[in-house]
Formats: C-alpha cells, structure tokens, sequence
C-alpha cells in the first residue's frame, strides 16, 4: 500500500520522537561527550537496528520507502516500544488499510438506544474522533455543554479542551486531557488523510496551547476503563470508576459507563 505526504511525516514525527527519549545508557552505548539532541543519534538506531544507518536517515526523512515487516520489528525493539505504540508504527509505515471517508459513523437504532437504557448511569457512545454518537441525561447532567453545533456532532475532544467547564469537571484535568490526546492520536494514525480527523486536529491545536505543546511529544495510548474524579453539581468531587466496551460490528466505536461506587452501595 502506497503511503500518502501525510502519513510518511507522521511516520518520521513518531520515529524521531521516540528515538529523542531512548538514552545511550539504556541501550548499553558508551558516553561520546555532549550531544546536541536528546536521544540516540540517527547512526545509533540504524546500527542496533541491523538496518543502513542512510536508509533509517532516509525513513525519519519522509521519505517515500517502503519498511519490511522485519525491519518495523527491528525499530519497535530498539525503540522499546510497547505494543500500542507498535501497532501504531505499523500502521504509519502503511501495513494496514487507511480509511479516508466524510461519511458519518453508522450508529444502529437499537445500538443507540443503548446508553438511554443504562440511566441513571451516564453512559455515552463515542466514534473513533471522539464524536458523540449517542448520550444519556445522566451524562448531559454530569459533563455540562456536551452539546452539538447545526453543522457537527457532539464531540468529546473538543469538549475536554475548548470547553471551559471541562476544566472544573475534570478534576485532574491536565492528566485526563493528556490521556485523552494520545489515544486521538492513536486513531488518528490509523486514518491517515480522513478529514473527521484532520478538521479535529486543527481545531484543538488552533483552540488549546496544550493541544499545541502536547501533540509534538507524539504519545500513544489504546482506549481503556479505569477511575476518574469529576466535580459533580451538588455532589462535589466524586471518584467514579468508568468502564469501556467496544462495539462488535464497529470496533472504533467505544460504549462508555460510568459508575459512582457510593450510589452503587446505597
């Protein structure tokens, strides 16, 4: 598969990215005086890597070469990635189909109605950009503004960062919101060119300047239940547990419910 301008810079943004953070001492190399980047020098990677060291130049370049499976491989245990991040490199090196599509996610009548059986709970159906698909009242009640334009659905990431409530609802908010921006930036990868994803990346970065300092870092991370503490009205900081459940015919799309254990035990 033939990889576009796009996805050859996000693949030379994420290999230099994750080449500036591995250390020569992690990698058993001696200490050569100062450098003038962080990291492994170019050279470095290619040699541990078993790989021509102008070829990896070549690669972190953008330029438009095709890595062996063997070769992916090779970078991913030298860079010490773990397997989220690696399945991301794979897909920007184009060993895996990009979709490129305007057309809205398709949501079932009874797959949307799902959330509105899960009251009070809150519960939402979010896409793979993030976009609200289908939400209860309990969730409207426990993120404030969660609410669509005439021209664009709901979206989480927009709400996160450009929505000044989220900032008091969220109460770690710069942990959530970082956690948040990688696991876009995870689906992102895998829709090279898609214009859901493009529009919403220009967005944040024009709307948020810790989208525009955090997005050059280039972390990943998968989609994931855990515990959160949210402000809620009347409440105040609540620690809620949250679960999250992919849909079978539509694995991007993610069920999610959260859960407050001190109603659960009344």
């Amino acid at each position: 598969m033939q990889r576009q301008p796009d996805q050859r810079r996000e693949l030379s943004a994420f290999l230099r990215s994750r080449r500036e953070r591995i250390t020569p001492d992690q990698v058993g190399l001696p200490h050569t005086g100062r450098r003038r980047t962080p990291g492994l020098r170019r050279e470095e990677l290619a040699l541990l890597a078993g790989i021509s060291a102008t070829w990896y130049t070549y690669l972190e370049q953008g330029r438009d070469i095709r890595a062996s499976d063997q070769v992916l491989d090779a970078l991913a245990s030298v860079l010490r990635l773990d397997r989220h991040e690696r399945g991301h490199l794979f897909q920007l090196a184009g060993h895996a189909p990009a979709a490129e599509t305007e057309e809205p996610e398709p949501l079932a009548a009874e797959v949307a109605a799902v959330p509105l059986l899960l009251q009070p709970h809150p519960a939402y159906i979010i896409g793979g950009n993030y976009d609200v698909l289908s939400h209860n009242q309990a969730a409207d009640e426990l993120f404030p503004n969660l609410t669509a334009a005439a021209d664009r659905p709901a979206n989480f990431a927009r709400w996160v960062f450009l929505e000044p409530a989220a900032r008091e609802v969220l109460v770690d908010w710069e942990l959530e919101a970082r956690g948040l921006l990688a696991r876009l930036r995870t689906l992102a990868g895998r829709h090279p060119g898609d214009p859901r994803y493009t529009r919403l990346i220009d967005e944040l970065n024009a709307g948020s300047p810790e989208v525009r300092a955090w997005w050059p870092q280039y972390d990943v991370q998968a989609r994931h239940g855990g515990r959160k503490r949210l402000w809620r009205q009347g409440r105040g900081v609540v620690d809620f547990a949250y679960t999250a459940f992919h849909l079978a015919e539509q694995p991007e799309q993610t069920l999610v419910i959260y859960s407050d254990d001190r109603e659960s035990a009344d």
